[in-house]
């Protein structure tokens, strides 16, 4: 009995020294008030970027969720507004999949949101479940979409400027590497899906990389952040149903909640005095190096040029573009409490369809969500 006893005390030791040192994620701090500031997260109605949402909503700032599902969308809206206590709090549909969604929001976001301060890169797939397309699905979804998403948004970031754009990637970029001929090839079977999420993520550091190469001196800074491992909707959803019993609790034991995995994120989104490390790989809250292959300035050059293609850009929508179509004038952004701007638009919390149209019917069907850690 002493022996069980004696065994239990050690693995519950070192468990809490696993949990604490490896799990547990560490609180983000930054600003504390966002009021006067908008922020678009993506993939925001479950997991890391609902939480993420919920942060910068109990902060005071405007929150556009940016989702596909209008129902999910909707529905996490209302809850966050509840929660928060803030209502500046709406649904814009978004599906990453389709660059003609990815088009349309801007078009939206831009004609009815005076300000974007905060552009969060959350959402994104790890398998193409049972969906079949012509193009490296993964690719589109975590990369492309998000690519094309900031370009048509760089102009409203650099009027609103001190901005920030966050690229949610992932660990599993160690074990990308991009081939450049074969980019945007359909993924089949599980192995090509494991390749091509880690290209993905690879795609992710390098783009943030050469983001802050092209917007040095504008005021606009990014990061690229791993949430660690964290125990979302999307980490057992590829699992077999008769599994999952299984490894739910092991997932709850070793696996961070979603509030844990939105603290690195947001400490790039909010954290002052970090803007020099524009550019750079953040986890746990703290800057890291990155492998050579996330760290090649001519690779991140390539990637930029064979993105512009793959989203379709044209000569006058690259990230040199300074023109912006407002809505209404953003006013000085000066200071993160500043208030909104005298005659700006503030939508209802359930917006009309002209503030933000239903695009719920533009095509594929991949639900995407909060970054999981593979």
């Amino acid at each position: 009995m002493e022996a069980l006893l004696l065994g239990a005390g050690l693995l519950l030791g070192a468990y809490v020294l696993v949990y604490y040192n490896l799990v547990k994620a560490p609180p983000c701090g930054g600003i504390a008030s966002l009021r006067g500031r908008t922020a678009v997260v993506t993939g925001a109605n479950s997991g890391i970027g609902k939480m993420t949402a919920l942060e910068l909503a109990r902060r005071g700032a405007r929150v556009v969720l940016a989702c596909r599902s209008r129902e999910r969308g909707e529905a996490a809206a209302f809850d966050l507004r509840q929660e928060s206590g803030n209502n500046e709090i709406i649904f814009m549909a978004l599906d990453l999949a389709s660059l003609a969604s990815v088009r349309a929001f801007a078009t939206a976001f831009l004609s009815s949101e005076p300000r974007l301060d905060i552009l969060i890169h959350n959402a994104g797939i790890s398998s193409c479940g049972g969906t079949r397309e012509p193009f490296n699905l993964l690719l589109r979804v975590n990369h492309i979409g998000p690519f094309l998403l900031t370009h048509l948004l760089l102009p409203r970031l650099k009027t609103c400027a001190p901005s920030r754009v966050v690229v949610v990637s992932s660990a599993a970029h160690q074990r990308g590497r991009l081939d450049f001929t074969r980019l945007d090839r359909p993924v089949v079977g599980w192995r090509q899906e494991l390749r091509a999420y880690a290209d993905s993520k690879l795609a992710n550091v390098l783009f943030a990389r050469e983001l802050a190469t092209q917007l040095e001196g504008t005021g606009v800074t990014c990061f690229a952040a791993h949430p660690g491992p964290v125990n979302s909707e999307l980490f057992l959803r590829h699992i077999p149903g008769w599994l999952r019993p299984l490894l739910r609790p092991l997932a709850w034991l070793v696996l961070r909640a979603p509030g844990g995995g939105a603290q690195t994120p947001l400490y790039c989104a909010l954290q002052e005095g970090i803007e020099p490390l524009s550019g750079r790989y953040f986890a746990n809250c703290h800057v890291e190096e990155v492998p050579p292959a996330a760290r090649d300035d001519r690779a991140a050059r390539r990637l930029w040029e064979a993105s512009k293609n793959l989203a379709g850009l044209g000569p006058g929508e690259d990230a040199s573009s300074d023109e912006d179509p407002q809505p209404k004038d953003p006013g000085t952004p000066s200071s993160l409490s500043s208030s909104h701007p005298e005659g700006s638009t503030v939508s209802e919390p359930y917006p009309s369809p002209q503030s933000s149209p239903d695009l719920s019917k533009v095509t594929h069907r991949i639900l995407v969500k909060a970054e999981p850690e593979p």
